[in-house]
């Protein structure tokens, strides 16, 4: 890691929801904290729904998000590295973000080490067999035939179904006034991989709850939180990871 430099982490932005101008002033905000962070990032990880629902057509993209893009692309430009995770509300991205802003696509999990800490990281959806509900969908959500199906309905009609169906599971998420760790089922994922594998940082996103929760002397567990509410986002200095609040 060069000098002085370091590494962004954030996710759950769901860009899009609950309304326009909801949506709009997050997205403002978004893009205030990734032009500040920038001067002194080496790079940057968005972990997973940033968008509350995105698909590619071959010749069609969902309209909006013009900000974030632009300022995406700009630092990419500048060399910047910049890595998109796929989420469970953005899982259909194929070939446009790569293509038009530069940035990595990762769909599944990051192992990676950085300035010589071992960094596992992923959105959090569809891991280990806790989530099995989940993991069920995820299953029929990247089945090729279905993209086909998805691919033949008119947008307009196919979009609002989806934003719909985001709107619906979201909903029935039910976030704990007060946390047992120990029960998180990524937690517990994290302890499995921990039976095979040496870890400094366990890195996620997907329950929207910001924690940092040592799992041992040597292994910490993150959850990024998200910026529907807690407006939370990780950094790496190089020597420590800090989950941190962003006032704007």
């Amino acid at each position: 890691m060069k000098e002085k430099k370091k590494i962004y982490f954030v996710s759950d932005a769901h860009l899009g929801s609950p309304d326009y101008e909801s949506s709009l002033k997050r997205e403002k905000l978004l893009v205030q904290w990734l032009e500040e962070k920038s001067a002194d990032a080496e790079a940057i990880y968005l972990v997973g729904d940033i968008f509350d629902f995105w698909y590619e057509y071959k010749h069609v993209v969902p309209r909006g998000f013009t900000r974030f893009f632009g300022t995406i692309a700009k630092l990419t430009d500048k060399g910047l590295p910049v890595y998109f995770f796929t989420g469970n509300h953005d899982i259909w991205v194929f070939g446009y973000l790569q293509q038009e802003l530069g940035v990595k696509v990762i769909r599944d999990v990051l192992e990676t080490e950085l300035n010589g800490k071992r960094f596992y990281i992923a959105h959090g959806d569809g891991l280990g067999p806790y989530d099995k509900k989940y993991n069920f969908l995820k299953k029929i959500f990247t089945s090729k035939c279905l993209q086909w199906c998805f691919s033949h309905i008119h947008p307009n009609f196919a979009v609002a179904l989806a934003n719909k169906w985001s709107k619906y599971s979201r909903g029935n998420h039910n976030y704990p006034e007060e946390l047992n760790y120990e029960e998180e089922w990524l937690v517990k994922y994290a302890r499995d991989v921990m039976k095979e594998k040496d870890i400094d940082y366990f890195v996620f996103g997907h329950r929207h709850i910001p924690i940092v929760h040592k799992l041992d002397k040597d292994t910490t567990f993150i959850n990024l939180g998200d910026w529907l509410f807690n407006f939370t986002y990780g950094e790496f200095d190089g020597d420590r990871f800090q989950l941190k609040h962003y006032n704007g």
